[in-house]
């Protein structure tokens, strides 16, 4: 072979391995994330699940991929986002903010890994076998809000010993919204307390749901945990703080809009191990053997300067037991 002939195969091949190593190089991860509320009212436990990823190894942009659909409240809409983000070939499925997500995200698909978050009970709803074997293709975190419906209104006693006439603000279409009901009726009995049942599932219903509990002379208000009213926090504090009408909350995130006060788990906590799990999956892990994670810190918040603009003063027994005071 001459020199010439050589210089320029050797040129060629020089030119070509790169070529087929970067084929040969494994295709980006997609995670897919499924959100019952909106992009705006959710942006934080986005910020959150990317922290657990990055956390796991997993750094979005770099090497893995998010897409990322959000519902707006509109449960109606999660199967048909669901399936755009199978169709997207998603090697994890995040379905979060709340049962309606994991109920479309298990519709979809019986084999691409499900990570999940719920505040209900996943067993009961029959999302998992058992907490610690979860089975099948579908993990995640148990936020344990749904149940504390009691618990709030109780804490509403606390405040407001005098009123004997509590609002509870319930989306019907809401997977365990009748189960909600029933804990927090049977709470109000044992309290001697009157409830006035107001309903709201879209952004039109709400002027009329306040409007009632005005009519019925409701005292204070209980606004049942809901990704749908999660994602329209700010105009239930707003309405609330209009009509001067004292409410307690199932997330921080209400106090700090304005809201009076709140008991719940931490959302930005369940996010984190959101993303750490899903980064696990994509490691290797197998979700049926990784157990569904169950917050353990319950958080009560309450805002004072939304207290001082209602006139009401918080016991110093309450204000004791707080775990966050919002100046």
């Amino acid at each position: 072979m001459k020199r010439r002939e050589f210089v320029t195969l050797l040129g060629g091949a020089a030119t070509a391995w790169p070529l087929a190593a970067r084929a040969q190089q494994p295709a980006m991860p997609v995670v897919g994330f499924l959100q019952s509320g909106s992009p705006g009212g959710t942006a934080h436990m986005v910020a959150a699940f990317q922290t657990g990823l990055r956390e796991a190894g997993y750094i979005e942009g770099q090497n893995v991929g998010i897409i990322y659909r959000f519902a707006d409240g509109q449960y109606d809409r999660l199967p048909v986002l669901a399936a755009e983000l199978l169709h997207s070939q998603v090697a994890v499925l995040a379905a979060t903010g709340g049962d309606p997500a994991v109920v479309a995200a298990r519709a979809a698909t019986a084999t691409i890994p499900i990570v999940f978050t719920t505040g209900s009970d996943p067993v009961a709803l029959g999302f998992v076998a058992s907490l610690n074997r979860p089975g099948g293709n579908v993990t995640g975190v148990v936020l344990l809000t749904s149940n504390l419906g009691a618990k709030r209104l109780g804490l509403l006693r606390q405040l407001l010993p005098k009123v004997d006439a509590v609002g509870v603000l319930v989306n019907p279409t809401y997977t365990v919204a009748a189960a909600q009901l029933k804990e927090v009726e049977a709470a109000a009995a044992s309290l001697n307390v009157r409830l006035i049942v107001t309903n709201a599932s879209a952004d039109r219903d709400f002027a009329p749901a306040f409007a009632l509990l005005i009519q019925e002379r409701a005292g204070a208000l209980l606004v049942a945990a809901d990704p749908f009213f999660q994602s329209r926090r700010d105009q239930i504090v707003s309405l609330a703080a209009r009509h001067a009408i004292p409410a307690i909350y199932e997330w921080r995130e209400y106090a700090a809009a304005g809201g009076l006060m709140s008991y719940g788990t931490s959302l930005t906590e369940a996010f984190r191990q959101l993303g750490v799990y899903t980064g696990r999956i994509l490691n290797g892990a197998n979700p049926a053997d990784l157990p569904v994670v169950q917050s353990t810190k319950f958080e009560l918040v309450i805002n004072l300067s939304t207290a001082r603009a209602l006139g009401i003063e918080i016991p110093p027994m309450l204000l004791a037991r707080t775990d966050e005071v919002i100046e």
